[in-house]
């Protein structure tokens, strides 16, 4: 009774605590093995033992309860002021989401990882290539990625930060499968379009959603604030999948 327990505990948190929550991440894993190639899908295959990147999306959230991974606290957001960059900050200790991609990119490029580390590194980079397009991943200092600014999602607490992470996704009662259809695919143009750039491109895009994300009113979210709003998640979870794939062809393909 005491596993089921702490296993249902352990979902609860991934499920309400961090990124997308488990069904944009998965939903975003699954989105880009979509767009894999066919050498790529076979080496990550290959790598993560026949799990695929949806079950492992939201591996990186899991071992937070493991002390022996505590040196990944703050590798899923960064903080970036209004109207700055990256380049702005970059040696600011308030969250390495976007080095740390940058830097597992290039290890997995150069290549020569142990089995083990390899896997965990093509893991993290799942994960976090998601987290940096929730718009609040890529916070603004001074309230913690919007943690700190306490709502309604309709009649319940809630923080901004978790309208973004999972309340807006959970409303819509779809299953990570569902999401992934839902949100659809882009046309030839745009899907090459969202290809390019960098990471720190990606980033900037989640800064520039900035107006949007607090354009919370009174604090009271719900109907109206989901109708204006959850089209910019759905789009970025679609753009982390597709680009996600891109880097993961580069690495692999």
């Amino acid at each position: 009774m005491k596993k089921i327990f702490v296993v249902m505990l352990v979902v609860a948190v991934v499920q309400k605590g961090f990124g997308w929550g488990a069904t944009g991440h998965r939903a975003t894993g699954l989105i880009a093995e979509r767009y894999l190639s066919k050498k790529a899908k076979k080496k990550i295959n290959t790598i993560l033992g026949g799990e695929s990147l949806a079950m492992v999306s939201t591996w990186m959230d899991e071992i937070r309860s493991d002390s022996t991974y505590n040196y990944t606290t703050d590798w899923h957001w960064t903080t970036i002021p209004d109207g700055g960059k990256y380049e702005d900050v970059e040696s600011n200790p308030d969250g390495k989401v976007i080095m740390m991609i940058e830097k597992i990119i290039g290890e997995l490029k150069r290549g020569g990882l142990g089995a083990k580390q390899e896997q965990e590194y093509l893991k993290m980079l799942v994960h976090m290539v998601g987290d940096m397009h929730q718009p609040l991943h890529v916070g603004k200092p001074g309230d913690r990625g919007g943690n700190d600014v306490k709502v309604k999602w309709f009649r319940t607490d809630s923080n901004l930060h978790r309208v973004w992470d999972s309340d807006m996704i959970d409303d819509t009662k779809l299953s990570y499968t569902e999401l992934a259809d839902a949100l659809g695919k882009p046309g030839k143009d745009k899907l090459a379009k969202w290809q390019r750039g960098t990471v720190r491109d990606w980033a900037l895009e989640s800064v520039n959603y900035r107006p949007q994300v607090y354009d919370i009113g009174n604090g009271t979210l719900g109907y109206t604030y989901s109708y204006k709003y959850f089209a910019i998640a759905k789009e970025r979870m679609l753009q982390a999948g597709i680009r996600l794939a891109a880097l993961l062809n580069t690495i692999y393909g």
